[in-house]
């Protein structure tokens, strides 16, 4: 069953339908070229296809569209400059200098652009080959920028005539993702969890959901369409991705004390119903990712109220047997743990219903939210951003001139003749796939490059020696293609893998019998452009990890202050807003992905640059705590209620105070006096009178079983709110003496 539904996540994801894209795109007209016999002679254009395809990227139409003319313009302009200079040595070390340099740093201005240029280089890279050089240079240009308009007319057929399927695969990859969260929220019920290799791996989830749930949102909110268009499939559309962000959330308030959870329940069987209906929740909305992704109408599989249902039975049933004035605070917690699966369960009811909706009663879907305030900043093209990151403290600059220093490097080597290389410009291409910004992706791509390129030639060669029908290879081609182009993004080594196969494939059937070379020359030249890039990435201008973390801690521990005070400002008479709390919590969950993913390269980098890790470690989980439990407070400020029992002041007081300190020291500011005193308040909640008032009654046998799912008592609500408080307190506390430890410890180094 796994194995099925991972088979249709992948066959019904941008991944594949882009890498069909992409490969059709170039196959069509290399299938009628070499129908006539001029595939040779206009080789040119398909690769001019797939180089560009390469630069599409998901997001607005608009953008998209823009990119792409901007890359067949400067495609070409880099293929004109190679190939006059090509037969002047000096002449090209200018180039590579020039062009390494401006194409590395125009990504300053974001990952679309960034894509540009790392295929300008590439395209610089083949231009300076004499294995191109064959041909009048006027007739090459013409076909290879006829290549590349190819594809932008490929595109903007596709587009029109699919303009919400991008969009719906977009959204449906964020379910997915969800989906997996929950998973791992669910091994937290598991007899005897891991918690450490639990919470990574839901931190690591987090980072992926942040990047991706960016990518979506600019989509969703960026085009025109969306937001301005008033049809009610845009409108559903935007109502399930605004559901799939709710929805995270109400994930994220079932963080809780699993530990002390743990120790209460793990001999009865409760937590294990509970593990296997959130497992269950997590198939659902598996299958509503998978139904966004192949544009058809979700509709539930199973019945969701009845498997809880049957969780709450098993509560019941141990609740009537175990339940007195000793264990009563552990049943109220674990009430408040059904109460969330009431929520998350009626919210992805909810959300079944938005998708299968029929289209004409739609027309109500509105949000009422100012879609551009939630749209990701980015860079606009100012030629003075430019000009800004000329120099050493600006990352992109240190990467253009690693680029740059290991580029000439390349180029060099490859014009030593006792190495006796034949495809020189594949040292340089590779050099500009595996050159990263950051040194651990560095490492990592140098190592996927070198495992993916060995197999796929060892499997390449094994191909063209035991296979000769034609068909069957061309067959073998084009599905390798496919696969590369669909894997390019999140499994790199299969997509070097496929990439190599299909290289071979295609120098075969252009020029049959070198296969052995072919195969020398692959290995060779991705082993010196691996040595080069890793070289070059650990000695020229190496930005390490722990240089960015301190910015990084700022704005999470800003930003979760600014979450905490959008929830909590309804707890102290204030006008709740959902627009700014939806801000405020965007943010929050943005800085926590960025502190994460910082932390997560970190330790791929150097054990001497590994600065801190433990402190660090402790800061990140900490924070991810206080962005969760601020989720689980976040619930009560919704609603109507109000909870006059519980001391709100002084607890947010008290909290604020503690984060407050937090950035006081973080951003070396002296610490308030005051705000030390209210860190010691002692809130005056009547949750304890209540508390011994209701074990009382237990006591003295006044228990009422009373089984209504539907219905939370108001003892519990107090209860789990001032169990909130408290765990946001303690580990705002925490953070703060993390903080200070890392300050004190600097000091002293």
């Amino acid at each position: 069953m796994k194995y099925t539904a991972e088979l249709k996540k992948f066959i019904t994801g941008q991944s594949i339908y882009s890498g069909v894209r992409i490969a059709m795109a170039i196959v069509i007209p290399a299938v009628i070229l070499a129908y006539f016999g001029l595939l040779k002679e206009f080789f040119l254009f398909p690769l001019a296809t797939s180089f560009l395809g390469m630069t599409d990227q998901p997001g607005p139409a608009v953008r998209r569209r823009n990119t792409l003319i901007f890359a067949v313009f400067c495609f070409t302009f880099v293929a004109a400059f190679a190939t006059l200079l090509k037969d002047f040595p000096p002449l090209v070390y200018a180039e590579i200098i020039v062009f390494a340099m401006f194409f590395s740093m125009i990504g300053v201005y974001g990952q679309r652009l960034a894509a540009v240029g790392s295929l300008a280089l590439v395209v610089m890279a083949i231009f300076v080959d004499r294995h191109f050089a064959s041909g009048g240079i006027l007739k090459n240009l013409l076909i290879f920028a006829a290549g590349c308009v190819w594809y932008v007319v490929v595109f903007m057929v596709v587009s029109k005539l699919q303009p919400y399927k991008l969009i719906g695969q977009m959204i449906g990859e964020n379910y997915l993702q969800l989906a997996d969260y929950l998973r791992i929220k669910a091994g937290f019920y598991q007899k005897e969890p891991d918690y450490s290799q639990l919470f990574t791996q839901a931190i690591a989830k987090q980072v992926r959901i942040k990047n991706h749930q960016e990518e979506t949102r600019e989509t969703v909110f960026k085009t025109r369409a969306f937001v301005r268009e008033s049809t009610t499939e845009s409108r559903q559309l935007m109502m399930m991705f605004l559901n799939s962000i709710d929805l995270h959330e109400k994930l994220m308030t079932s963080e809780n004390d699993y530990r002390k959870l743990q120790a209460a329940f793990g001999n009865s069987s409760i937590l294990k119903e509970i593990n296997q209906f959130l497992m269950t929740l997590a198939n659902e909305i598996s299958h509503i990712g998978i139904s966004m992704q192949g544009g058809i109408r979700a509709k539930s599989r199973v019945d969701l109220d009845e498997k809880l249902d049957h969780v709450y039975d098993t509560y019941y049933a141990l609740r009537n047997r175990e339940m007195n004035s000793e264990s009563l605070e552990k049943f109220l917690v674990l009430r408040q743990i059904l109460m969330r699966l009431n929520e998350v369960t009626d919210e992805i009811k909810n959300i079944f219903s938005i998708s299968s909706q029929d289209l004409k009663l739609a027309k109500s879907l509105s949000t009422g939210l100012d879609y551009e305030k939630f749209i990701p900043k980015q860079e606009k093209l100012n030629v003075k951003v430019l000009f800004t990151n000329v120099s050493l403290e600006s990352g992109h600059f240190r990467h253009a001139v690693r680029i740059t220093v290991a580029l000439l490097l390349g180029y060099i080597i490859s014009r030593f003749s006792f190495l006796g290389i034949g495809h020189s410009y594949w040292i340089l291409i590779t050099i500009t796939a595996i050159l990263k910004p950051s040194y651990s992706i560095t490492k990592h791509r140098n190592l996927l490059r070198l495992y993916g390129t060995i197999g796929g030639a060892v499997a390449a060669y094994l191909l063209l020696h035991l296979i000769t029908n034609t068909s069957v290879l061309l067959f073998i081609l084009l599905s390798s293609m496919i696969l590369c182009f669909s894997f390019l993004k999140e499994k790199y080594m299969w997509a070097v893998f496929f990439m190599t196969v299909y290289i071979f494939l295609t120098f075969n059937f252009l020029n049959p019998g070198n296969i052995d070379i072919i195969f020398k020359d692959r290995i060779l030249d991705t082993a010196i452009a691996g040595a080069i890039a890793f070289s070059v990435s650990y000695l020229v201008l190496p930005v390490w990890e722990h240089t960015q973390t301190a910015d990084l801690m700022k704005a999470s521990a800003k930003n979760n202050s600014k979450y905490f005070s959008a929830v909590t400002g309804k707890f102290l008479g204030e006008k709740f807003s959902v627009e700014y709390y939806k801000i405020r919590r965007k943010e929050a969950i943005v800085s926590l992905a960025n502190l994460s993913d910082s932390f997560q390269r970190m330790i791929s980098d150097p054990k001497n640059q590994q600065r801190k890790m433990e402190v660090l470690h402790q800061f990140v989980t900490t924070s991810h705590l206080i962005t969760a439990y601020t989720a689980s407070l976040s619930q009560y400020s919704k609603t109507k209620e109000n909870y006059p029992e519980i001391d709100a002041e002084s607890w947010i007081r008290k909290i604020s105070a503690e984060l407050h300190q937090t950035e006081s020291l973080l951003n070396a500011r002296k610490i308030n006096p005051e705000k030390k005193q209210e860190s010691d308040l002692k809130p005056e909640d009547m949750v304890s009178e209540l508390l011994i008032k209701r074990k009382k009654e237990l006591d003295e046998q006044e228990f009422y079983d009373r089984r209504d799912k539907n219905r939370i008592t108001r003892l519990t609500e107090l209860k789990n709110i001032r169990e909130i408080f408290i765990l946001i307190y303690n580990t705002a506390k925490e953070q703060r003496k993390v903080v200070e430890d890392y300050y004190r410890t600097n000091q002293q180094s």
